[in-house]
C-alpha cells in the first residue's frame, strides 16, 4: 500500500481569546482581574496598583477584583480581613471607584478551624465582609474552601438568602470538585456563575479535573488563581526550566514578557477563563495588558503543556 503519508502544515489558528469575560448577569469584566490578597501596602501605594490594573480593561470593562476576609493573614498582613479594610478605605475615599469594579468576595476560611460553611456563619461573614469594604452589596461571592461538613442544601439555602436580601448578586465556589459543584448546584435554585481554581502553565489540573470543562458545560466563567505559579513564571524561581524555555521562546517571537504569555495561555482555554494577578507593581501590572494580544496557536499551548509535563503527550 502506498501514499502520501506526509504530515500536513499545521494551519496556525490563533487560540487568543481577548473577548470580555462575563459573570452571571454582572457587566463585563476585563479577563484580566486582580486578586487582592498581598494588599498590605499603604493606601497610596494601593491605589497606585489598582489605577495600574484598570488600564487592563478596554472600553465597556469594568475590572474585576477578587477579594477574601482571610486575606491580610499572609503576605505580610497583620490580620484577619485587613485585604478587605484596604480596599474599604479606597472605595469610602473614591466613590466613583464602585462602579467601575466588579466587586467579588470568599469567606468561609476560618483559622484554627479551619472550614466553615455553616448557613449562619457563611450570612455572617458576608454581612462583616460588607462592613470592612463599606460596601452595601457584592457583585459575587464564592465559598472559599469546601467544609466537608456541611450540607450542600445548607450552603445554598443561606446562598438563597443573601441573594433575596440583596447583598450578593451572583455566588461562585473555590478550591471545589466537580462532584461538589454539582452537588450544590443540585440545590440551588439559580446557576452557579463562576468556580475558582488554580490554572496556569505550571498548575494544569483545573484542564484535566473537569473543572474548565464544567466551565464550558454550563456557562460558568472560571475565576484562575496564581496564573503566574505565584510568581515563578515571572521571575523563573522554582519552575521547570523547560517550562520558562518554551515560554520565553514565544515572548521573543510576540515582544511581550514571559509573565504576559504565561496569562495568554490561560485566557486561551475556551472556558473563557478570567486570570487573577496578585502584584502590586504597576509597572509589571500594565505590562500584562499584552497577553490579550499574545498570539497563540495550537503548537505553542501544547508546546507549552508538554514542557510543564515534563514529558511528550501520547
Amino acid at each position: 500500500m502506498t501514499g502520501d503519508l506526509r504530515i500536513p502544515d499545521p494551519p496556525g489558528e490563533p487560540l487568543r481569546n481577548a473577548v470580555s469575560r462575563r459573570i452571571g448577569a454582572l457587566p463585563p469584566v476585563s479577563p484580566i482581574g486582580v486578586g487582592y490578597w498581598r494588599t498590605v501596602g499603604d493606601d497610596d501605594t494601593n491605589r497606585g496598583a489598582l489605577e495600574a490594573a484598570f488600564g487592563l480593561c478596554e472600553r465597556g470593562e469594568a475590572l474585576l477584583v477578587d477579594n477574601a476576609d482571610v486575606y491580610g493573614l499572609d503576605w505580610g498582613g497583620s490580620h484577619f480581613g485587613a485585604c478587605e479594610e484596604a480596599l474599604g478605605r479606597l472605595l469610602s475615599r473614591d466613590s466613583t471607584l464602585r462602579d467601575r469594579i466588579v466587586l467579588v468576595g470568599k469567606g468561609g476560611i476560618i483559622p484554627g478551624v479551619p472550614y466553615d460553611s455553616s448557613p449562619d456563619w457563611i450570612v455572617r461573614a458576608v454581612e462583616d465582609s460588607l462592613g470592612r469594604l463599606r460596601v452595601d452589596h457584592l457583585d459575587a461571592w464564592l465559598v472559599h474552601r469546601p467544609d466537608h461538613f456541611t450540607h450542600p442544601a445548607d450552603v445554598a439555602a443561606a446562598m438563597s438568602s443573601l441573594r433575596q436580601r440583596g447583598l450578593v448578586a451572583e455566588f461562585g465556589v473555590s478550591n471545589h470538585t466537580v462532584a461538589q459543584v454539582r452537588a450544590l448546584q443540585q440545590h440551588l435554585g439559580f446557576p452557579l456563575a463562576c468556580v475558582q481554581p488554580e490554572f496556569s502553565p505550571a498548575s494544569l489540573d483545573a484542564m484535566r479535573d473537569g473543572s474548565l470543562d464544567w466551565c464550558c458545560e454550563t456557562g460558568a466563567t472560571p475565576l484562575a488563581w496564581s496564573p503566574l505559579a505565584g510568581g515563578r513564571l515571572a521571575d523563573g524561581g522554582d519552575a521547570p526550566p523547560a517550562l520558562l524555555e518554551a515560554l520565553d521562546a514565544i515572548a521573543a517571537r510576540e515582544g511581550a514578557t514571559r509573565a504576559a504569555v504565561a496569562v495568554a495561555f490561560v485566557l486561551a482555554h475556551p472556558s473563557l477563563p478570567v486570570a487573577l494577578v496578585g502584584s502590586q507593581d504597576p509597572g509589571r501590572i500594565a505590562a500584562l495588558a499584552a497577553a490579550r494580544h499574545v498570539r497563540l496557536d495550537r503548537s505553542d499551548v501544547y508546546r507549552i503543556v508538554q514542557a510543564s509535563d515534563g514529558r511528550p503527550l501520547p
